[in-house]
Formats: C-alpha cells, sequence, structure tokens
C-alpha cells in the first residue's frame, strides 16, 4: 500500500494535472490538511456503467487521474454500476437510452475489471457494484430519497432543460439516476469524487444528498472529454474515432500515429503516466521544434502499448509500423481471404465495392464505394479511385484501404 504522501503542495500539482475543474478547491485543500495531519487516506470514488463491453482511450481519462490520487496514498473505490447501468447515464443525451438487460449488464461487467486493470492497481482498490445498496431499497425508500430533489432543480440540469423545451420526452426513471449516483456518495461516505464535465451536474447532487444525510460534502473533481483520432468530436466508438485499450497492439499503435498533432501533449497528459515534468519537455521540444512531431507521437503509442501489452509488444508494434508505413513493406502477419469461384463473374472480375465488402476490409458496398472515390485503396500498390471499378481477381493479389487495412485475396 503507497504511504500517503505529506507534502500538500505536491499532492495539489498532481491532482491538477489535466483537470478541467476542482468544485470547490477551498474544500479540497482542507481535506488534503486533515489527511496529513490524521495521517488519514481520502476515499476517492469513481462510477462506470458497464453499458458497452470494450473500454477505449476517452474512458482511462478519470482510470488515470484516480491512479494517481491511489499513488498519493488515497483509497479509491471504483464502482461498476451494475444497478445504473440498467437506466444508462442520461448526461449529454437528447433522447431516453435504451434500457439494457441483466444479461447485457452482466456480459460487460465481466470485461471491465480486466481493462480497468490495466490502470488502476486493483490490489490496492476497492471494486463494488451499486446493486448491492440501490437493489435493497424498497419503494418507499425511493420515495424518500426522490423528494429530497425537485423537477425544477432537475431541470436546471442542460440537457434536460433542452429536451423539455423541445418536447422531447424525458423518463420519470432518467431523473432518478443523479439521485443514485448520489446515493452512492452517501453510502461510501466518499471524500471526492472524479468524472467527466459531463458528470458535473450528477457530482453536485452527490454533494446535496451528503448534505441532506449529515455528511461532509464530496469535493467533484471533473476531467475533460477526450478528443477522438479526428481531432474534434470526442472519442467515441460510434464515430469510429476511437483507440480500444484491448484492441491490438500494432492498431493501438497505428491509431496513435493518426492523431492530429495538436493532441500530442494533450495525450501524454491525460492518458499516460508520463511524469509532469516529461511532458513539459515534450511540449518545450515541439514548440521549439526540436522535437518532430512523428516522433512525439511514436513515443506516445510506444508508451500506450507498453502500458496495455507491454514493452516486448510495443517495440514488436512499432518495428511492424516502420517497417510498412515508412519503408512500404507489407505487414507480417498479412491476413488472407478466401473467395469461391461463384462470388466471380464468369469474366473473372467483381465489382470492387463488393470485393471490399468481401474482404472485410468494408462494412458494405457503399462504404466501398466512398473508399474508393477517396482514393483510400490500393490493389498491389496501385491506387484504385472509380467507385464502378470492376477488378480481375486472382490468388496472391493484395488490397489496402488507407494505412492499416490490408488482405491477401486466395481463390
Amino acid at each position: 500500500m503507497s504511504q500517503l504522501v505529506k507534502d500538500i503542495d505536491k499532492q495539489l500539482e498532481i491532482i491538477k494535472r489535466g483537470i478541467a475543474e476542482i468544485i470547490p478547491e477551498d474544500e479540497l485543500v482542507k481535506k488534503l490538511e486533515r489527511s496529513i495531519k490524521e495521517d488519514r487516506p481520502l476515499k476517492v470514488k469513481l462510477g462506470m456503467d458497464p453499458t458497452a463491453p470494450d473500454i477505449h482511450l476517452g474512458h482511462t481519462v478519470v482510470l488515470h487521474k484516480m491512479r494517481q490520487l491511489q499513488e498519493l496514498g488515497h483509497d479509491v473505490v471504483l464502482i461498476l454500476g451494475d444497478f445504473t447501468g440498467r437506466i444508462g447515464d442520461p448526461s449529454g443525451r437528447s433522447e431516453t437510452r435504451r434500457q439494457l438487460t441483466d444479461e447485457e449488464i452482466q456480459r460487460n461487467v465481466a470485461t471491465y475489471k480486466d481493462q480497468v486493470g490495466k490502470i488502476l492497481d486493483l490490489k490496492r482498490a476497492r471494486l463494488v457494484y451499486n446493486s448491492t445498496w440501490l437493489g435493497a431499497l424498497s419503494f418507499s425508500d425511493v420515495i424518500t430519497l426522490a423528494a429530497k430533489y425537485t423537477v425544477a432543480r432537475m431541470l436546471e440540469r442542460d440537457d434536460f432543460e433542452r429536451r423539455y423545451q423541445e418536447g422531447i420526452p424525458i423518463g420519470i426513471h432518467e431523473f432518478l439516476y443523479p439521485l443514485m449516483q448520489g446515493y452512492d456518495s452517501v453510502v461510501l461516505k466518499a471524500d471526492i469524487e472524479l468524472g467527466g464535465t459531463d458528470q458535473k451536474f450528477n457530482l453536485m447532487v452527490g454533494r446535496d444528498l451528503q448534505r441532506e444525510f449529515d455528511q461532509e460534502p464530496q469535493v467533484a473533481i471533473t476531467m475533460p472529454i477526450l478528443e477522438g483520432l479526428d481531432g474534434v468530436q470526442k472519442m467515441s466508438k460510434s464515430l469510429g474515432n476511437y483507440i480500444g485499450i484491448s484492441e491490438p497492439p500494432k492498431e493501438i499503435y497505428g491509431k496513435t500515429m493518426s492523431i492530429t498533432d495538436e493532441l500530442i501533449v494533450r495525450y501524454y497528459q491525460l492518458v499516460t503516466p508520463v511524469s509532469n515534468e516529461e511532458v513539459k519537455k515534450i511540449q518545450d521540444a515541439l514548440t521549439s521544434g526540436s522535437l518532430h512531431p512523428r516522433d512525439a507521437k511514436m513515443n506516445l503509442a510506444r508508451e500506450l502499448v507498453t502500458m496495455f501489452y507491454g514493452n516486448e509488444a510495443a517495440l514488436d508494434a512499432e518495428k511492424e509500423f516502420v517497417a510498412v508505413f515508412q519503408k512500404g513493406k507489407l505487414p507480417d502477419d498479412l491476413p488472407e481471404v478466401r473467395l469461391s469461384t461463384e462470388e466471380i463473374s464468369p469474366d473473372g472480375t467483381i465489382w470492387l465495392p463488393k470485393l471490399l465488402a468481401e474482404a472485410g476490409l468494408s462494412k458494405s458496398t457503399s462504404a466501398g464505394k466512398r473508399f474508393v472515390a477517396q482514393g483510400a485503396v490500393r490493389i498491389d500498390g496501385e491506387k484504385v479511385t472509380d467507385p464502378e471499378c470492376r477488378v480481375v481477381v486472382y490468388s496472391g493479389m493484395i488490397i489496402q484501404v488507407g494505412k492499416r487495412k490490408f488482405a491477401r485475396i486466395i481463390i
């Protein structure tokens, strides 16, 4: 177990790294001072609803902050929201979420521990399920809890207010979500709760409910929402601009190399364990021009793959990236796609977008047409730009889409 760091300035320096807001900061300082004086770690809470089986890099922003608080000697509690996940957090939603079944929740929960363990030290973390206490509440208990907040207060929340003004339905169960998350803080007697900036309302409800239950209110620390590979939209699997932490090492490496130069320092700061001092050196070197963005990205890609798969996997991924993208060689593990003669016209040709879909290089023929029109498709190294093109198919032909997707066709 890490010893509590007794230097409050050092604690604040690390806690403030990359944050969006501390609410309120003066209360955090008082909590830290008392913690050091009494040699009592603070209880740090983070809730994650298992609404999908995979965690991407954007989800790890709050996990990294939690790991930092772990290293400072504080007690961290990760809530796997197997109960709240049935509703789904309405934060930032323009419509009611589909409610997940217990089976879906449990399948997702099963994958979370391993993934979270790539960031947190699970031996020094407490993992709990909020169904333990939320599932035990009677209907009378729920009414008592609901009576502690008003509809007017709920409609102060931006997304609820917008939906109400636009006549978009809001389920009563969605009003209950912030109360359930806040009640988690009451049960745990949390000193600090972490969340993204989109969680601010929920975190503040936790503070209010703790006061209602005669507890000292928690301090809310919000973290920025990580931009995805496009550098514009937030990282999201549905937008396809994500880096999944369970993706193969070469995918993580290659995707990291595709981020915009403007995001390099931000990624170092938010999703790596690289020290503040080292991040500052990288930032200064990029600004002065003494460090090329490509080299900074390669180092970033190594850091990420090492964190999730180890140093050897990182070196292998880098070796393949250099061979494929800098020296123009083919990947060592080039996937083979087998086509039957029935899928090919009598003249030995096939419509190129159909071939891309059959080879698993595009999700559909329409997506394949877009790839071709964008100049992203090569056959045996030659670019093809006509979406209506029919190509002669033969065993051994190499198809490439973008920088990272390859296939060798076998008849």
